[in-house]
């Protein structure tokens, strides 16, 4: 007897329902009954005029191809945006595995050209031994005092602390932190990276430090003022942060000034890569540099 008063309250509560929504229907179709007349009558002449003249027809029809190629037009964008991302992921990956392949071949050329005359083994020098990991950037910040760049790829990926990261433009930070999936980048817009940059006309090196203010530009540190430099110069990695092989592109010399007193340059440099459109890193797995690390640190002990 419950169930039954229970459901016969239910369908009571449902009946009131659709009574008052149809009500509301009802009023709202009279209150606006002269504007849904006037709608109708105005498609009726439309149709007629457009039927019986043929002028009118002609441009009607003009009108409506040109609406329908539009919309097929717009429609076909979003598709091909959407295809386009996949298609971006899948050139990255491509683009990383070629450069996997132009190392290892000229990893093996090297190895056939003797340094010396005398020379009887030839090996591939070991800071050139390094391989490229394609990663997606998920999520970043360019606009704090400490930005931090999220990537989609771990540990599960071979990627490890303290890789560099680069993209097709240039530096872009070193790996901080890894999970199993992600991997956390410092990147040079924060004050916390340091990376050894250096002239590639003239070899002298300073350390790139970000400022805090433009994610456009970084400051070259440590280059005394005997040091002859020019505007548009190219700074590039220069080899002694072992996370960076030597001479990726790190940026341009934007600026430069000294005073008479001064004994190094304040230099501005325009940075290669450009953080707000960044969407495609390439992570440095450097072979030797746990070897490299344990040695150094090693001479620091003693």
């Amino acid at each position: 007897m419950r169930v039954f008063i229970e459901n016969f309250c239910s369908k009571t509560s449902f009946l009131l329902a659709v009574s008052s929504i149809m009500k509301n229907l009802i009023n709202f179709l009279i209150q606006y009954s002269v504007v849904f007349l006037f709608l109708f009558l105005e498609v009726i002449s439309f149709t007629l005029i457009v039927k019986n003249q043929e002028y009118q027809k002609s441009v009607f029809l003009s009108s409506s191809n040109s609406m329908v190629s539009g919309m097929y037009e717009w429609s076909n964008s979003i598709v091909e945006f959407f295809k386009l991302r996949a298609a971006n992921d899948n050139l990255s990956e491509e683009n990383t595995a070629l450069k996997n392949q132009i190392i290892n071949l000229q990893n093996k050329l090297s190895t056939l050209k003797p340094e010396t005359s005398d020379s009887v083994h030839f090996r591939v020098p070991p800071e050139m031994e390094y391989q490229f990991i394609s990663a997606k950037v998920i999520n970043s910040s360019t606009n704090k005092l400490q930005n931090y760049i999220t990537l989609n790829k771990g540990a599960i990926d071979g990627i490890k602390a303290d890789m560099g990261v680069i993209s097709d433009e240039g530096v872009v930070g070193i790996v901080k932190i890894v999970s199993k999936k992600f991997s956390v980048v410092i990147p040079i817009l924060n004050p916390k990276s340091d990376i050894s940059c250096k002239f590639k006309r003239n070899n002298y090196s300073g350390g790139l430090i970000w400022s805090g203010e433009d994610y456009r530009y970084g400051n070259l540190t440590d280059i005394a003022r005997h040091v002859e430099l020019a505007l548009g110069d190219t700074i590039i990695t220069s080899g002694f942060t072992s996370s960076f092989p030597e001479g990726i592109p790190v940026g341009y010399i934007e600026d430069f000034k000294i005073k008479e007193s001064d004994a190094y340059y304040k230099i501005k440099v325009k940075l290669a890569v450009n953080f707000r459109t960044l969407s495609h890193v390439k992570v440095i797995n450097y072979l030797n540099f746990q070897e490299q690390k344990e040695l150094e640190k090693k001479s620091e002990e003693q």
